[in-house]
C-alpha cells in the first residue's frame, strides 16, 4: 500500500486553530500579492516587498519573515536568505526567525543544522508549537525517538495540540508500531480538518495490522459511505471480513475492489488475501488464479507457492498439490528446509496414496505415492530423532502398503513408537499409543498368539476404559478355543 506523509508548513498548521483568534494582518494582502508575483514577474514582486518593508515596517520580524517565507515557498532561495538577514536586524531572538532559518536549513538538506535552529526558537519561546512540531518533522525518519520525545514535550504545554497527535500518529505509522498508531488517531480522527481522508485510512489500517478487524472494519465503512468507489477502503473491507470470516461480505467487497474502484493499484497481497476468501468459499479454481495473479506481482513470495499447494489438497488434486510443494520446497533457502517442511511432503504423498476417491485402475499410483511417502518420513525420522512423528507416519504409510496386515510392515514402527511414548507418561500422547497398541493388538490376533494379542488390548483399556474396540476384541479371544 503507497503512504503519503504530509509535511504541513507550521504557519499553515497554526492557522485552523487559531483564525477564530487571530485578525489578519493590515499588510498580508501586500504580502499575497507580492507571492502571486514572485515567479510570474520577479522585479515587480521585488518592488512589492520593497514597499511592504519601508520604515518602521522593517521592524516587524512577522512581516519581514512572512516575505523572505513567500520567496522560501516559491523555491528563491537566495532571496528568502537576503531577508533573513532583515529578520535577524529586526529581533534575532524572535522564535519566529529561528523557524524561518531553521526552514532554510532544512530545504539545504541540513537536518541536524535545522533543528538546532528549531530548538533554539523554543529557547527563546517555549510556546512556539511551530518549533516543535517541524523540529518532529525532520526527525521523523532520520530519528523518530527524538521526534516523539519533541512532540510528548509539545503536548506537555499544549495538550489538546492535535496537530502534535497528528504528527505522533505519522511517526509511529512509519517505525510499525501500529498499536501506538491506533491510540493516537483515536484521540483525533473525528475532528476535522485536523483529520484527513488519508489519516482515516492509515488509522484503518493500523487497527488491521494490530488485529483489531472489527474496529478497522467501522472506519473502513465510515470511509466507503463517503466514497462508495474508494480503492483503499474497498481493499480493507475485503481485508478486515476475510480476517473476520465473514465471507460473504468479503465476497462483496472484493467485488467493489476488483471492479468498481478508482484508481485502484493491486498488488500481490490483494490477490493473495483473494485467493485464501475464495479458498474459503471452496471456489478453489479460482483461488488458484487468484494465487497465480499474486505471483505474478511478486515471485519470491514462497507462502503463496505453499497456498497453491494446500488449495490443491483442499479440492483432493493431490498431484498438483504435490508438484507445487516440490516447487516451494526446492525454492526455500537451505536453513529453512527443516523437517517439518519434508515432513508436510510425505504427508501429501500418504493423502495421495490412500484416497478414496483414486480409481481401482490407480492402484500402481497408490502404491508410488505410498512408496514416496515412506521414504519422505525416513528422512524426517532421521532429522528429527527425538521426534516420534517420522516413525508414526511411517506405520502409518507401511500399514496402507500392507491393509490386509499379512506382512506386518507396520510392527516394528508401531513397536518402536509405543516403547518411546509409554516411556514419557504423558496423556497427550495416549491417542497416538493407542493406535500404536491397536495395531499390535491385531496384529498378534491375525497370527493367534492370544497371550500378546490380549496384553495391547488390556494396555488399550487401561488408558481408555470404554474403548469398544479393546472390549470386542478381548471379548472375541475370551471365546477363542485354547
Amino acid at each position: 500500500m503507497k503512504r503519503r506523509f504530509v509535511l504541513c508548513m507550521g504557519a499553515i498548521l497554526l492557522a485552523g486553530t487559531l483564525a477564530a483568534q487571530t485578525s489578519v494582518p493590515e499588510w498580508q494582502a501586500g504580502v499575497d500579492r507580492m507571492k502571486s508575483l514572485i515567479t510570474t514577474d520577479p522585479g515587480q514582486a521585488s518592488e512589492e516587498a520593497g514597499v511592504l518593508l519601508k520604515g518602521k515596517n522593517k521592524k516587524n520580524v512577522e512581516l519581514v519573515t512572512s516575505v523572505a517565507r513567500a520567496y522560501l515557498d516559491a523555491g528563491r532561495l537566495a532571496e528568502a536568505e537576503n531577508y533573513l538577514e532583515l529578520a535577524r536586524k529586526a529581533d534575532n531572538k524572535d522564535a519566529k526567525v529561528s523557524v524561518l532559518e531553521g526552514d532554510i536549513a532544512l530545504v539545504k538538506k541540513d537536518v541536524g543544522h535545522a533543528c538546532q535552529l528549531y530548538e533554539q526558537a523554543i529557547y527563546f519561546d517555549p510556546n512556539c508549537e511551530e518549533a516543535y512540531l517541524k523540529y518532529a518533522q525532520a526527525y521523523k525518519t532520520a530519528s523518530p525517538s527524538q521526534a516523539i520525545e519533541k512532540l510528548q514535550q509539545l503536548k506537555g504545554i499544549a495538550p489538546d495540540c492535535l496537530e502534535a497527535d497528528r504528527e505522533l500518529a505519522e511517526v509511529y505509522y512509519a517505525t510499525n508500531r501500529f498499536g501506538k498508531v491506533a491510540d493516537v488517531y483515536a484521540r483525533f480522527i473525528h475532528t476535522p480538518p485536523v483529520a484527513t481522508e488519508d489519516d482515516r485510512l492509515k488509522y484503518a489500517f493500523a487497527l488491521f495490522l494490530n488485529h483489531d478487524f472489527e474496529k478497522s472494519l467501522q472506519v473502513v465503512q465510515e470511509g466507503l459511505q463517503r466514497n462508495a468507489r474508494h480503492a483503499a477502503f474497498n481493499r480493507l473491507a475485503m481485508y478486515n471480513n476475510t480476517d473476520l470470516k465473514r465471507y460473504e461480505e468479503a465476497e462483496k467487497a472484493a467485488d467493489a475492489f476488483f471492479n468498481a474502484s478508482d484508481h485502484a493499484d493491486y498488488s500481490y497481497l490483494d490477490y493473495q488475501y483473494h485467493g485464501a476468501l475464495l479458498s474459503a468459499l471452496k471456489k478453489y479454481d479460482q483461488a488458484i488464479a487468484a494465487y497465480g495473479k499474486a505471483l505474478q506481482k511478486d515471485s519470491t513470495r514462497l507462502d503463496i507457492r505453499r497456498e497453491i499447494a494446500d488449495t490443491y489438497e483442499l479440492k483432493n488434486g493431490y498431484a498438483q498439490a504435490i508438484a507445487a510443494y516440490r516447487t516451494y520446497y526446492d525454492l526455500l533457502p537451505q536453513d529453512k528446509k527443516a523437517p517439518e517442511a519434508l515432513f508436510q511432503l510425505g504427508r501429501l504423498y500418504y493423502e495421495q496414496g490412500t484416497s478414496p476417491d483414486a480409481p481401482a485402475a490407480a492402484s500402481a499410483h497408490r502404491q508410488a505415492a505410498l512408496q514416496s511417502a515412506d521414504s519422505l518420513f525416513a528422512q524426517v525420522a532421521a532429522q528429527a530423532p527425538d521426534s516420534y512423528l517420522g516413525d508414526m507416519w511411517r506405520a502409518r504409510t507401511r500399514s496402507a502398503l500392507d491393509p490386509e496386515t499379512t506382512e506386518g510392515l507396520a510392527k516394528p514402527y508401531y513397536e518402536k513408537v509405543a516403547e518411546t511414548l509409554s516411556a514419557k507418561h504423558e496423556p497427550k500422547y495416549n491417542s497416538a499409543l493407542i493406535e500404536c497398541y491397536s495395531y499390535l493388538g491385531y496384529y498378534y490376533l491375525l497370527k493367534s498368539d492370544y497371550p500378546v494379542s490380549k496384553e495391547y488390548w488390556n494396555k488399550i483399556l487401561a488408558i481408555d476404559p470404554d474403548n469398544a474396540t479393546a472390549k470386542k476384541a478381548l471379548d472375541g479371544i475370551g471365546h477363542t478355543p485354547a
